[in-house]
């Protein structure tokens, strides 16, 4: 994935292991339901807003989505499908009012509220109805922070990161970005060597989009 984002680490690892345990079993093709949040509102931060300015978020939103199942799977030899972004269905789904994306069911307000009504008859309501946790949270690695905050000292973690920030411009915001970055840095080098963008990320000097508010390569939040 190239990047040393911790959050996008803890993600992808658990979508790595999901994908190399179906082909183990012997699967060739295997389906997600990559962009189903993005395409129906499924974040929670996106709660807060209505019309106009929800409308405007999931547009941008739209045109930054990359789902790390794509790029794990072609490593992996596996052909990965996401039925959420077939084009015929991806351009219905963006047609879709905000106004049924989010909205409230039983005095508690729903991401995604489309969606779970198209399979409330089918699935179990369990399911259909179950709160969104993150990759990270259901798949148990935000524990990954506790496991590097043990095994880096914090003598070692405030000496590289100084040295890192004065020899190579790169910000380290915890002993789990360290760990990443020291991995990111020996297999692809200097952040900022070979990224190109619009502008530059303040934390790492890789190239981001202009309209970009987050650096995928670093995880630097906003820019």
């Amino acid at each position: 994935m190239k990047t040393f984002d911790p959050m996008e680490v803890r993600n992808s690892a658990a979508i790595y292991v999901a994908l190399k345990t179906g082909r183990d079993l012997g699967m060739s093709s295997i389906m997600t339901g990559d962009g189903g949040d993005e395409l129906f509102g499924g974040y929670s931060f996106l709660f807060g807003l209505n019309g106009e300015k929800l409308d405007s978020a999931l547009k941008k939103m739209w045109t930054q989505m990359r789902f790390s199942s794509i790029y794990l799977g072609r490593e992996l030899g596996l052909d990965v499908r996401l039925p959420f972004l077939d084009p015929e269905f991806k351009e219905f789904a963006t047609k879709i009012d905000v106004s049924l994306k989010i909205r409230s069911e039983g005095g508690q307000v729903w991401g995604k509220w489309v969606l779970r009504k198209a399979f409330e008859n089918i699935m179990p309501r369990e399911i259909v109805w179950r709160v969104k946790a993150p990759v990270e949270v259901g798949s148990g690695t935000t524990v990954l922070p506790t496991v590097y905050e043990a095994k880096i000292s914090n003598e070692e973690f405030s000496q590289k990161k100084a040295q890192y920030l004065t020899q190579e411009r790169v910000v380290i915001r915890s002993k789990e970005h360290l760990f990443y970055y020291e991995i990111y840095r020996g297999i692809f080098g200097l952040p900022g060597a070979r990224a190109s963008g619009a502008k530059t990320c303040p934390d790492c000097g890789s190239g981001v989009k202009e309209d970009a508010s987050f650096c995928r390569t670093c995880g630097a939040y906003p820019i």
